[in-house]
């Protein structure tokens, strides 16, 4: 039986010696419940923030007021600062970050529900990406929690050269 994408992600942070820091809007923790899944995660999973409000965004991870007035909490640059903030305040080597919207209100034209930008802030650079999850608001916050730990993966595997 295959590791689950979890375990493969604290495998990856374990072997390189790496930590982790999560901020998590529209998944309310699930990102962190699914890492403290996995036995030994205190080796690699520092903690997170669950910054449901831009109050907390603003407060606890640094996020620009201008950036949320502007850009609104759903956005790439909101992402980006949520995951810089997560990775330099809880000092880990990369931070994690998910915000959208998981409905079934919420949504817009230009952004509907679904709608969710995931970032990371390695050692090297950030990267965010935009994606569209369907389904009710559990299905939502699953599929971007499922998400967000692949793109995690995938910038572990990278990271460092």
């Amino acid at each position: 039986m295959p590791d689950s994408l979890q375990a493969q992600v604290g495998q990856a942070l374990k072997a390189r010696g790496w930590t982790l820091a999560v901020a998590e809007s529209c998944t309310g923790g699930l990102i962190g419940h699914l890492l403290t899944e996995i036995p030994g995660a205190s080796d690699y999973f520092l903690g997170g923030v669950i910054c449901y409000s831009d109050r907390i965004k603003m407060e606890q991870l640094g996020v620009a007021k201008a950036t949320l007035v502007r850009d609104g909490a759903v956005s790439e640059e909101t992402a980006r600062q949520m995951a810089l903030g997560a990775r330099a305040r809880l000092g880990a080597s990369f931070g994690l970050a998910v915000t959208g919207i998981a409905g079934p209100a919420g949504g817009s034209d230009a952004k509907p529900v679904g709608t969710t930008w995931i970032a990371v802030a390695s050692p090297d650079r950030e990267q965010a990406a935009r994606f569209h999850f369907d389904g009710d608001r559990t299905a939502i916050k699953e599929q971007a929690a499922h998400q967000a730990l692949l793109f995690l993966l995938e910038e572990v595997k990278t990271a460092g050269g």
